[in-house]
C-alpha cells in the first residue's frame, strides 16, 4: 500500500486497489517475457534475413555471444528485483540508481519504446495472415483489417486478470516452442546433401569478415532478446517477488538463447552454407516454410503460418500488459495522471492504464494508414525498429543503476552479484547500444542521409530531456510526489519538529517532583 507522509505530518489517502499481490507464480512472468519476445517471428524473419546476406554460419554464435552478455545484466538485475520489486521495472531501477529526474527521462523512453514496438507489431501481423487468408477464404487481406482485428483482440485481452492472460500466453508460447523444435528437428533429418558436414560446427573466421556487418549482426540479435526484461513488471503480482522476478529473466534469456541457436544451426544444415543455396536464400520469411514444406507434411506448414500469427498475437498482448504496468506506476507515483494508478476492485487489473494504452495503439494505427507515408507495413517495421534501439539504452543505463546503488547501499550480495558482474554488463551492453545507434541506415534499410538517421536520434534524445527536465519540475511544485519516484509512491518525508516560541510573559509551567 501506497503511504505518503507529507511536511505537515497529514497523511493522504492511499491508492485505491492496488495491484493484487501473490497471484501468479515464478513461471508466469518467464512466459510473459518469451510471449513478448515472440521466438517464432525470430525464426521466420531474423534467422532467414541473415541466411540471405551469406551470415548464416555467425548467427548461432552471435545470438549465443548476446545470450551470455544478457545474462550477466541478470546478475544485477536479479539483485535490483530482490531490493526494488516494483511494476516501473527498470524505471524505478534508474530512479534508485542514478536519480529520480533521470528515472523519469527513463520512463519516458520505455513507454515509447514499448508502444512503438507493440504497435509496430501490427503490420508483422498483416503480413503474417496473407498466405491464410489467401488459401483459406481466397482473399488478399488489406493490412487494416487484420490490424483492426487484432487490435480488438488485444484491447480485450489486455482487461484480463494476469494469471488468466498468463495462461493464455502459456499455451501460446510453448506450441512456438514445439513448432520451432520440430522444424529443427526435421531439418537435421533430411540435410542438404543427405549428411550434417563439419562445417556447420566450425566457427566463422571474424577477422576476415566485414566488421560493419557483424556489428549490425550483433544489434539485431540483441533485437531477438528483448522482452526478457519484462519479467519485473509483475514483481508486484507473484506470489514470492523477491525470489520469482530474481530468476525469471535469467530463465527466459537461457531459453531464448538455446532455442535461437537451434534454430538457426539447424536452417545452416538443411539450407546449406555454400554459395550454390545463396540464391535459395533469397525467399527470406518464406524460407522457413519452403523447408518445412519440403520435409513435413502440409498440415504442418499451415500450422507453422497460424502459430507465427498467434505468436505475434502474444506479443502484442504481453507487451499490452507491460505497458499497463509502467502507466499504472507511474500514475500511482504521480509522475502521471493520478487516476492512471488505479486497479479494478476484483481482479485488480490496471484498467485506466490499459484502456490508456488501446487507445494510443488505435490513434497511431489510424495515423499510419491514414497517412500515406509510405507503405502502412514499411512504416510499422519502422516503428519496431525504432522501439527496440529506445530499450538497447534502457539496459545500459540499468545496469549502471544497478552497480552504482548496489555499492552505494551495501547489502548481502557478494563482489560479483554487486560490481564485478554489472560493470561488465554496462560496458558490454553499452558497446551494443553504441553499434546499434551508429548503424541506423543497415537497421532501417535506408540511404545515410534519409531523414530517419536524424530524426530518430532527435526524437529520444527530446524524449529523455522532456523527462530529466519534468522530473526537476516535480521537484519544484510537488515534493511528496518527486519523493515517491521509483518507489511505488511509498515516500516518507521526514522534517524536524521546531518548538514554537514562547511569547514574553507566558506562565512557564511548574517542574514536579516524584
Amino acid at each position: 500500500m501506497a503511504v505518503t507522509v507529507s511536511l505537515n505530518g497529514s497523511v493522504p489517502s492511499p491508492a485505491p486497489y492496488p495491484l493484487a499481490a501473490g497471484r501468479v507464480g515464478a513461471s508466469v512472468p518467464v512466459f510473459y517475457a518469451l510471449a513478448a519476445a515472440a521466438p517464432i517471428t525470430i525464426g521466420t524473419t531474423v534467422i532467414p534475413a541473415a541466411y540471405a546476406d551469406g551470415d548464416i554460419s555467425a548467427v548461432p554464435l552471435a545470438l549465443l555471444t548476446v545470450g551470455l552478455i544478457l545474462l550477466l545484466f541478470c546478475v544485477g538485475y536479479a539483485a535490483m528485483a530482490r531490493r526494488v520489486p516494483n511494476a516501473g521495472a527498470l524505471y524505478s531501477f534508474v530512479a534508485r540508481g542514478l536519480g529520480r529526474p533521470i528515472g523519469v527521462g527513463a520512463a519516458w523512453v520505455a513507454l515509447l519504446s514499448y508502444n512503438a514496438i507493440q504497435i509496430g507489431l501490427y503490420g508483422a501481423a498483416g503480413w503474417a495472415a496473407a498466405p491464410l487468408l489467401k488459401s483459406w477464404f481466397g482473399i488478399d487481406g488489406e493490412g487494416w483489417m487484420v490490424a483492426a482485428g487484432w487490435w480488438a483482440v488485444v484491447a480485450l485481452c489486455g482487461l484480463l486478470q494476469v494469471q488468466i492472460a498468463g495462461g493464455l500466453l502459456a499455451l501460446v508460447v510453448l506450441a512456438e516452442s514445439v513448432a520451432i523444435a520440430g522444424f529443427g528437428a526435421a531439418n537435421l533429418l533430411e540435410p542438404a546433401g543427405g549428411r550434417v558436414t563439419w562445417d556447420t560446427f566450425v566457427l566463422p573466421d571474424l577477422a576476415a569478415g566485414d566488421r560493419p556487418a557483424l556489428g549490425l549482426l550483433l544489434v539485431v540479435a540483441a533485437f531477438a532478446f528483448i522482452g526478457f526484461e519484462t519479467t519485473a513488471a509483475y514483481a508486484e503480482e507473484t506470489i514470492r517477488p523477491r525470489r520469482s522476478i530474481a530468476r525469471a529473466a535469467g530463465l527466459a534469456v537461457l531459453l531464448m538463447a538455446l532455442l535461437y541457436g537451434f534454430s538457426a544451426w539447424a536452417m545452416s544444415v538443411a539450407a546449406g552454407l555454400g554459395e550454390a543455396a545463396r540464391p535459395g536464400a533469397g525467399r527470406g520469411a518464406e524460407l522457413v516454410f519452403d523447408l518445412a514444406a519440403a520435409r513435413l507434411a502440409p498440415w504442418a506448414v499451415t500450422l507453422g503460418r497460424v502459430l507465427l500469427l498467434t505468436g505475434l498475437l502474444a506479443a502484442m498482448i504481453s507487451l499490452h500488459h507491460t505497458i499497463a504496468r509502467y502507466t499504472f506506476a507511474l500514475g500511482r507515483e504521480r509522475v502521471l495522471f493520478g487516476w492512471l494508478g488505479r486497479t479494478t476492485r476484483i481482479g485488480s487489473v490496471p484498467v485506466p492504464a490499459s484502456i490508456t494504452q488501446s487507445l494510443v495503439a488505435a490513434a497511431v494505427l489510424g495515423g499510419v494508414y491514414a497517412s500515406g507515408w509510405g507503405t502502412p507495413a514499411e512504416t510499422l517495421h519502422r516503428l519496431t525498429v525504432a522501439g527496440g534501439l529506445g530499450i538497447l539504452l534502457l539496459l545500459p543505463a540499468a545496469s549502471l543503476a544497478a552497480l552504482l546503488y548496489l555499492n552505494r547501499v551495501p547489502g548481502d550480495e557478494r563482489l560479483w552479484h554487486r560490481f564485478a558482474a554489472p560493470a561488465a554488463a554496462t560496458v558490454l551492453l553499452g558497446a551494443l547500444a553504441y553499434l546499434g545507434w551508429a548503424n541506423l541506415p543497415g537497421l532501417f534499410d535506408v540511404p545515410a542521409d534519409h531523414p530517419l538517421v536524424i530524426g530518430v536520434p532527435t526524437g529520444f534524445a527530446a524524449t529523455v530531456l522532456f523527462g530529466i527536465s519534468y522530473g526537476y519540475v516535480l521537484r519544484a511544485v510537488a515534493p511528496i510526489s518527486y519523493a515517491g519516484i521509483g518507489l511505488g509512491g511509498a515516500a516518507v518525508v521526514v522534517t524536524p519538529v521546531i518548538p514554537k516560541p514562547r511569547e514574553p510573559g507566558a506562565h512557564r509551567p511548574e517542574r514536579v517532583r516524584r
